[in-house]
């Protein structure tokens, strides 16, 4: 081709648009290969930080409400994160074999606030044994609400319908994981802005620019900016902690911003193991068990979304349906330990830790098993864990704003095998992404108004049911797309292809493709006795 000056036409390579990728390039280490080391241990320590926001934001809000002091705050964390290194090690070993961290989940928040409210524990004049009354309550409706991914999960059932998710219904699902928890980024950062804010700009500036102005450290800077960033900030928050800025400021500002303010390194005790029953024997009740089962199912969808972003980020191959539905039952698994222990709280897939593997590119699975170590061991050593579970809150979510746009931006590359001149996929993706923002803003905006949901019957668990599914926006996005995606006129072949069905074909089984025994294959020659179809 000529073409006379700077007018010259375009060669054309430069005309084909980007290939598809089956799995995402420029991983450094993917599943089964493990960084060296050294290495390994220090982005394990960085998953732990990164997971010790969701853990003592969850506690710090519900311990006091339920009646609770610091010391039991204290105990509730370290049983938080006890849980949450034996199933994140449950599910790498034995579930979905992926480099997912399993850990506290705000969508239990909802059923547990309502059992708090409950009249029946109105009248208890004790704080400390209405905490406890409440804590059995809750284990008592997580046990039984465990139930429902354990069957969903182990019979196959879960697999049937992963089948039919094409990367079309895929991708609202998995992008509102991300996006929709940001209520949690910038609106927490501005609660301290002068911590939360500077921390932000320094995690940008070292996981994206500093790679590339500074050659010889290029990977040390990307892959450990968590590490660098957190004690800069934590230490400048520190001194203005001493240095008395907050001395005069209302009680909300010195709570989010000081960094003595937790109560935790006091309240935590020195060496506890924590054991089941801790609080005492769960009591059960059908309406709270209900409502917490409709978080179980919404967590259930959420994590599905997460797992997928997880796989993408580990360059591993789509995830096969079987895969996914062992993944859910060890899931339930999970939460019935925590109905056991006592966290307060139920389990799922920690979104901020699909992010992290985008932010170090490194998909390892060894990374995120001794990361579960870190949490076993800083469970148990009590005042050491309460020192870092002591950064202030700022901190964590300025690394959210990346991280859950990191895991959110994962679901928007499955529309590179959808057919986006398609007017069919135009109004399923739009449709469900609105949606999926805009149902939930209605039902969190009449609750905060009101005290109460939209679904206001006599009924106070169907209430909690309805009001619970319809507040997550990963749950309404995905429900939508996926009963769209397979309503409207799927059996044209042109829309099979359009809908990108046809790539995902060789892994919507176990066998069809040997990519897929390297990735998810069980340990220990598991996979004779739990065969994966």
């Amino acid at each position: 081709m000529t073409g006379g000056g700077g007018g010259a036409a375009p060669k054309q390579d430069d005309l084909t648009p980007h290939p598809v990728k089956d799995q995402l390039p420029g991983v450094a280490y993917c599943i089964t290969s493990p960084p060296p080391w050294p290495e390994a241990i220090l982005l394990g320590f960085q998953h732990y930080l990164v997971m010790l926001g969701t853990t003592v934001i969850i506690p710090t809000a519900l311990v006091p409400q339920m009646g609770g002091n610091n010391e039991d705050k204290a105990v509730v964390i370290q049983t938080l994160l006890f849980v949450a290194g034996i199933n994140t090690l449950l599910q790498s070993f034995f579930g979905t074999r992926l480099p997912a961290v399993i850990g506290g989940s705000y969508t239990f928040v909802l059923p547990t606030i309502s059992i708090i409210l409950a009249g029946r524990y109105a009248n208890e004049p004790n704080p400390h044994t209405k905490f406890l009354r409440i804590m059995r309550g809750t284990q008592g409706a997580l046990i039984v609400a465990s139930a429902l991914q354990i069957i969903v999960g182990f019979s196959g059932l879960w697999r049937n319908v992963a089948r039919y998710l094409s990367p079309l219904s895929a991708a609202p699902l998995v992008a509102l994981v991300g996006f929709g928890l940001y209520e949690l980024g910038f609106p927490s950062v501005a609660k301290c802005v002068e911590i939360g804010l500077p921390e932000l700009i320094l995690l940008v500036i070292f996981a994206m620019y500093l790679p590339h102005t500074v050659h010889m450290l290029k990977s040390i800077f990307d892959r450990f900016a968590v590490l660098f960033t957190i004690p800069i900030v934590w230490l400048y928050a520190y001194l203005l902690t001493v240095g008395g800025a907050y001395r005069n400021a209302p009680p909300k500002t010195q709570f989010h911003c000081r960094t003595d303010r937790s109560g935790l390194i006091g309240g935590a005790p020195w060496i506890r193991v924590p054991y089941p029953f801790q609080w005492g024997a769960p009591t059960f009740d059908a309406g709270e068990a209900f409502a917490m089962m409709a978080a179980s199912f919404v967590a259930l969808v959420e994590s599905t979304g997460a797992f997928i972003a997880v796989s993408r980020y580990a360059s591993a191959t789509p995830i096969p349906p079987s895969i996914l539905s062992r993944g859910i039952g060890w899931q339930g698994i999970g939460i019935l330990l925590d109905g056991l222990f006592g966290t307060g709280n139920g389990s799922s897939v920690s979104v901020e830790n699909a992010g992290l593997l985008a932010l170090t590119r490194v998909g390892s699975r060894r990374v995120v098993q001794i990361s579960a170590g870190f949490m076993i061991f800083f469970s148990i050593l009590g005042k050491f864990g309460a020192v870092f579970a002591s950064i202030p809150a700022p901190i964590f979510a300025a690394l959210y704003c990346i991280f859950f746009a990191y895991a959110g931006s994962a679901g928007l590359g499955f529309l590179q095998f959808c057919n986006l001149n398609s007017f069919r996929t135009k109004f399923i993706l739009g449709f469900s992404v609105f949606m999926g923002f805009s149902v939930p803003q209605y039902f969190n905006e009449y609750t905060s108004v009101a005290g109460y949901g939209p679904v206001h019957t006599h009924s106070r668990w169907f209430n909690d049911m309805i009001n619970v599914l319809f507040s997550s926006k990963a749950f309404v996005a995905g429900f939508v797309a996926y009963l769209l995606d397979n309503t409207i006129h799927r059996h044209e072949s042109s829309v099979r292809k359009d809908r990108g069905y046809h790539w995902w074909d060789k892994f919507r089984s176990y066998r069809t493709d040997t990519r897929s025994e390297e990735f998810y294959s069980l340990p220990f020659n598991l996979n004779k006795f739990f065969p994966s179809v």
